[in-house]
C-alpha cells in the first residue's frame, strides 16, 4: 500500500513546479475552505442518515449522534491504514447501539455495494455531460466499467441465489470445504450469514427509497464540493478557462477521481491525486501547477477535517456512552 501510494504520488508531481503549487495554495479563498469543510461535514451526516434507515428493522431508534461519530472514526481510521475503519465502525456502533458486530459489518458492506453502484451510475452520467469524448481521453474508464458492472452484477445475483438458497448453500459449504477444515467451512458460513444480515436489514419499499434519494443526495453534495473546491483555490479566475467552471466539471471530477479514493492507499493519498490532475489537465485544459494544486488542496482539507473530527468524536462519544453505561448499571443494581 504505501509503496502504491509512493508511485502514485511520482506520478502526481512529475513535471509540476512545487513552488508555484505552494504559492497557489497559499492564496485559497479563506472563507471557500470554511463552506468546503462544512459540506464535507454536511455529506458525512447524510451517509449516517441512509445508515439509519438501513438499520431501521434492526434498530428503529439507534441514535444519528453514535452513527455520525462511528462513521467519521472509521473514515479517520481509513486514513491512516486503508479498510480497517469499515471494521471499526461497525465495532464501535454494535458496542454503543448494543448490536451484533457481524450485523453491523453486513451492513457497512451493504452500504459500500450501494455506494460502487453509484459512483458506476456517476460515471457513466459524466459520459454524457462532459463535452466531448470522455472515453476517448479516458480509455481505461470504459473498461473499468464493464468490469465493474460485471463484478457488480455477479456479486448481486450470487448474492440474491444464496439468500433464496441459504440452508443449502450452508450445508454445501461445510460438506466440501469441511473435509479440508472444520473452522474454515464455519468462518465462510460466518462471513456469508454476517453479509446477509446487513442485507436483510434493509426492509420495506419505503425505505429502499429513502436510501436512493439518500444515495443521490450524497452524489450530488460530493460533486458540490469539488465544485466549490475550484472556488478555493480561485481558478474562476484563470482566464479562458475561469469561465468554463460549472456544475458538470464539478460531477465529472468527483465521479472519476472518486475511482482514486477507492484504490487502497491511505486516506487515497497519490490515487486521487494523479486521477484527480490527469482528469484536470486532459479534460479541461488547466496546467499541471494548477491541478496538482487543486488536488492536494482538497485532499489535504477532507484529510484533516476528517481526522479531527473524528478525535474529537471519539472521546466525547466515548466518554458519553461509558457514561450512559455507568447509569445503566447503576439503576439494575437499585431495581435488584
Amino acid at each position: 500500500m504505501v509503496v502504491l501510494m509512493i508511485i502514485l504520488l511520482y506520478v502526481a508531481f512529475n513535471g509540476v513546479n512545487f513552488k508555484e503549487v505552494l504559492v497557489l495554495m497559499s492564496n485559497a479563498s479563506v472563507p471557500w475552505i470554511f463552506v468546503f469543510a462544512f459540506i464535507i461535514l454536511f455529506a458525512h451526516y447524510l451517509r449516517a442518515l441512509r445508515w439509519k434507515v438501513i438499520l431501521h428493522s434492526v434498530k428503529p431508534d439507534a441514535s444519528i449522534k453514535n452513527l455520525y461519530g462511528a462513521l467519521l472514526i472509521g473514515y479517520g481510521v481509513n486514513n491512516v491504514i486503508p479498510r480497517l475503519g469499515e471494521f471499526y465502525r461497525a465495532v464501535k456502533l454494535a458496542k454503543w447501539e448494543k448490536l451484533s458486530t457481524s450485523s453491523m459489518l453486513g451492513t457497512v458492506i451493504l452500504e459500500r455495494v450501494i455506494d460502487m453502484l453509484f459512483f458506476g451510475t456517476s460515471v457513466i452520467i459524466s459520459g454524457f455531460v462532459y463535452d466531448g469524448d470522455l472515453y476517448k481521453k479516458f480509455p481505461w474508464l470504459k473498461t473499468s466499467l464493464y468490469i465493474g458492472s460485471g463484478l457488480m452484477f455477479s456479486l448481486i445475483l450470487f448474492l440474491i441465489i444464496i439468500i433464496s438458497f441459504r440452508e443449502k448453500f450452508y450445508k454445501l459449504i461445510t460438506k466440501f470445504v469441511g473435509k479440508f477444515s472444520v473452522k474454515l467451512s464455519e468462518k465462510i458460513n460466518h462471513i456469508f450469514e454476517m453479509l446477509l444480515c446487513g442485507f436483510a436489514s434493509l426492509k420495506g419499499i419505503k425505505n429502499y427509497v429513502y436510501v436512493f434519494c439518500l444515495s443521490m443526495l450524497i452524489m450530488l453534495t460530493y460533486a458540490l464540493n469539488s465544485y466549490i473546491g475550484f472556488f478555493v483555490l480561485r481558478m474562476e479566475e484563470i482566464p479562458t478557462i475561469g469561465a468554463a467552471i460549472n456544475y458538470s466539471m464539478a460531477w465529472v471530477t468527483m465521479s472519476i477521481s472518486s475511482i482514486g479514493v477507492m484504490i487502497p492507499t491511505p486516506g487515497g493519498i497519490g490515487s486521487y491525486h494523479a486521477i484527480t490532475k490527469s482528469i484536470l489537465v486532459s479534460l479541461y485544459d488547466f496546467d499541471k501547477d494548477v491541478s496538482a494544486a487543486y488536488a492536494t488542496l482538497s485532499h489535504a482539507i477532507s484529510y484533516v477535517v476528517t481526522i479531527l473530527t473524528a478525535a474529537l468524536l471519539y472521546f466525547i462519544l466515548t466518554k458519553q456512552n461509558e457514561t450512559e453505561k455507568k447509569l445503566d448499571e447503576g439503576k439494575n443494581e437499585e431495581l435488584k
